[in-house]
């Protein structure tokens, strides 16, 4: 069973920066695909950023040139670095790993953003 286990969320100002890690055990965390999504009160869950077991990598419009996203698989973890922060992206962040040849997933508890002044 993957566990995946959320950090690096807090409380910080509009501009301001925050790095999330996402730490996995359980499974063989280079056989994952990993992706951040997030998840604003009265909103759906929505995909923020994606990489790749080979390294690809997608972001939302609404974070392209703010975030990115990493992964160190020796440490079994992803990354997601966060700069010039709005208010808009205040939200619950989720890490999820997903195996494609097993077609399996598995989420965080989540890590929450708060962006305000």
């Amino acid at each position: 069973q993957v566990q995946l286990v959320e950090s690096g969320g807090g409380l910080v100002e509009p501009g301001g920066s925050l790095r999330l890690s996402c730490a996995a055990s359980g499974g063989i965390f280079y056989n994952y695909d990993m992706a951040w999504y997030r998840q604003a009160p009265g909103k759906q869950r929505e995909l923020v950023a994606r990489i790749s077991i080979g390294g690809s990598i997608d972001y939302a419009d609404s974070v392209k040139g703010r975030f990115t996203i990493s992964r160190e698989n020796a440490k079994n973890t992803v990354y997601l670095q966060m700069v010039s922060l709005k208010a808009d992206d205040t939200a619950v962040y989720y890490c999820k790993g997903f195996h494609p040849r097993l077609s399996r997933e598995y989420w965080g508890q989540g890590t929450q953003v708060t962006v305000s002044s």
